[in-house]
């Protein structure tokens, strides 16, 4: 399969050239394989550099069965009417290809992400009503185009949804349910728990009613963040769709829509609408302007290839706290910013020169307003606002330089870490709220990757140090900078500091395995670094002598650990498996 290959420069993700070494894979004899994607029900998939037309590529490689005659000519058969779909929301077919035991697709590369990919990225894992209404458009027409040219799609799902940097969604994995049956490989009928119509799970026949099912599952787990019918096996999911999807899906879909999607999910083929366009249609007048839609998709789209410009393989971590309920989170995860943001400010405005109660209460409902709609605002807000009354109240040269260190830093750490998520800024915040400055770290390694956890967590660490000096000492000038310096010249501030920026890095670290169990762990391990610094921070006082514990620290530390458990355990693993993972296959 593989053959020695000589250096070349293969352009990377950005355009940038990049020097291969002589042992990179090559399939077929000129598809140099740059990164796999993941292995799916029907093989492996690899985003390849085609060295004939300097070109990259998808290919997808499926194994053959041992007798590869009549059911290889099958499957070519098949892969030469899915590479006549030509349809701006298909995935070319270019080349279908056989060497040794493998058939190889050779697809068109989408720059961009998979619908699943998307929805982990986004609040709630729901996307709005004109996002929906461009998506359905896309792929009822794609649908339609492949219906009329006698070509069933049958693993319709969110992985197989592609959107580019341009907001273009197009449908992959055209015919390969046929195309993998073909080419012997097993008994596979194609399709996935959850989004497979009753008839497909039991072997029955099928026809173009059974892909308006499976889109009208993913429309429904667009609007809601959730898939009504998915399960651990095909029995529990067809028990599910006998039942029927519970509850209403939005606010923003009427009666009618409602209808439609019950009618298209409706466990009998001959009670669905006959084609994709049908359903698209019936919806339409209950979703939004797809041409929004399109110019959301892109903007997120653009943003994610920016959040992951440096390293394009790694991991996506779905936005923190992404729970069964999701709006629920939502609320919570808003609240407490605001709540946040409101104490802080309540103790810092009432020292700015001039102010009045009218203004500290306007001043401090504006900034908690702003936090709660944008939660990566109210840390800033808070912060700012401390760094701007120290440097009004300063009388002395060295206040006004630690107002400016902390307005500089906060803005260099919002750009970097801060507003990519919104959970930090109350890692920031808690510091300040509550008596110990240690307690942001923990939700640090929750939230974030492990560089921007450990920053946020020493920072969280220094804001909640000088807040608490400045209420201490009323924000005077002299008595603060008194305050200040006895902190900093005690080893306990050093190390704690330390401990902070190691807690956060070590939990994220951990928990970007993605597993609970993982996530679990991370934030154990995070919590004996705080635990062990705090034993540290009271010998080195004492000069080794045993001293009390800072139990405000301890306690706070271990109640914010079991909290961030129980989270751990509501949100779940991180982010899916490889691409296809989920696919499931049933003998006949």
């Amino acid at each position: 399969m593989n053959e020695t290959p000589t250096r070349e420069r293969v352009p990377m993700r950005d355009g940038a050239p990049q020097q291969q070494t002589p042992h990179d894979e090559v399939l077929l004899g000129r598809y140099r394989v740059l990164e796999r994607r993941g292995t799916g029900g029907f093989g492996t998939v690899c985003t390849c550099w085609d060295t004939r037309l300097q070109r990259r590529v998808a290919i997808k490689r499926m194994p053959l069965a041992a007798e590869t005659g009549a059911t290889a000519e099958e499957a070519l058969a098949e892969a030469r009417t899915v590479s006549l779909l030509a349809h701006p929301n298909i995935v070319t077919l270019y080349d279908y290809e056989t060497q040794g035991a493998y058939a190889y697709l050779v697809m068109e590369y989408v720059d961009g992400l998979n619908l699943a990919e998307l929805l982990a990225r986004v609040e709630g894992g729901r996307l709005t009503p004109d996002e929906c209404a461009h998506v359905l458009d896309s792929v009822a027409r794609a649908l339609d185009y492949a219906h009329e040219n006698r070509v069933l799609h049958l693993d319709i799902k969110p992985t197989n949804i592609m959107i580019d940097r341009r907001g273009t969604v197009k449908l992959a994995d055209f015919g390969m349910a046929t195309l993998a049956s073909a080419a012997g490989y097993g008994d596979a009928r194609g399709g996935t728990v959850g989004y497979m119509p009753p008839e497909q799970i039991e072997g029955m026949l099928v026809d173009e009613r059974a892909d308006v099912f499976s889109l009208a599952v993913v429309v429904w787990q667009a609007l809601t963040g959730s898939n009504p019918f998915l399960a651990r096996t095909a029995a529990e999911s067809l028990s599910k769709i006998n039942r029927g999807p519970s509850g209403r899906t939005r606010p923003e879909l009427d009666a009618e829509g409602q209808q439609a999607l019950l009618e298209a999910l409706c466990p009998s083929p001959s009670g669905r609408m006959a084609s994709a366009l049908q359903l698209a249609e019936e919806l339409d007048a209950s979703l939004g302007d797809a041409q929004e839609g399109a110019a959301s998709l892109r903007e997120l789209v653009e943003q994610a290839e920016e959040d992951d410009g440096q390293d394009s393989r790694r991991p996506r971590r779905t936005p923190a706290l992404t729970l069964d309920a999701p709006r629920a989170a939502a609320v919570l995860r808003r609240g407490l910013t605001a709540l946040g943001t409101f104490a802080v400010l309540r103790v810092v405005l009432p020292a700015a020169p001039g102010a009045t109660p009218q203004v500290v209460a306007v001043a401090s409902l504006l900034c908690c307003a702003a936090a709660a709609a944008w939660p990566p605002l109210g840390a800033p807000l808070a912060a700012l606002a401390l760094a701007y009354v120290l440097a009004a109240t300063s009388v002395t040269g060295a206040t006004l330089l630690i107002a400016m260190a902390l307005g500089a830093g906060v803005v260099v750490w919002w750009a970097l870490a801060g507003r990519r998520d919104h959970l930090s800024s109350l890692a920031v915040l808690l510091p300040c709220c509550l008596p110990s400055p240690v307690s942001g770290a923990a939700l640090a390694g929750f939230a974030l990757d492990p560089a921007p956890a450990a920053a946020t967590g020493a920072l969280g660490y220094l804001v909640g140090v000088l807040f608490h000096a400045c209420a201490t000492s009323g924000f005077a000038g002299g008595a603060l900078l008194v305050a200040l310096g006895s902190t900093c010249s005690d080893p306990t501030f050093w190390v704690m500091l330390a401990a902070s920026a190691a807690c956060a890095a070590v939990s994220s670290a951990v928990a970007l395995r993605g597993s609970v169990a993982a996530g679990i762990l991370g934030q154990a391990l995070g919590l004996a670094c705080l635990l062990g610094s705090g034993v540290l921070a009271a010998s080195v006082e004492n000069a080794g002598i045993w001293a009390s514990l800072d139990w405000d620290t301890m306690v706070v530390a271990i109640l914010l650990f079991v909290l961030l458990c129980i989270a751990t355990v509501l949100r779940g693993p991180l982010y899916e498996g490889p691409e296809g993972g989920g696919t499931h296959e049933f003998p006949q």
